[in-house]
């Protein structure tokens, strides 16, 4: 972050982005839109989807290999009893 202050002149850049954005927030004026129920569960529905598929990404892309590793280091319990699947 000091980076970035001392790169746009000591956060002028940041005070100037607030002291004029603000007007523009007080001036917003109300929509009067109307969402319905089928819209609303909707939205609802997509959160949870991209909510759940985000835990889903961290499980398959950390969570298995890791574990995949750590059983790889234990080795096979049964390493001396291998059979032949054909008999």
């Amino acid at each position: 972050m000091k980076l970035f202050m001392e790169t746009w002149a000591g956060g002028r850049l940041i005070a100037l982005l607030l002291f004029a954005g603000v007007p523009f927030l007080m001036l917003a004026s109300p929509a009067h839109a109307y969402i319905g129920p089928g819209a609303g569960l909707g939205a609802i529905a997509v959160t949870i989807a991209v909510v759940l598929g985000g835990i889903f990404l961290i499980v398959g892309l950390v969570w298995f290999p890791l574990k995949r590793l750590l059983r790889g280091r234990k080795g096979p319990a049964d390493a001396g009893n291998e059979t032949d699947p054909a008999q």
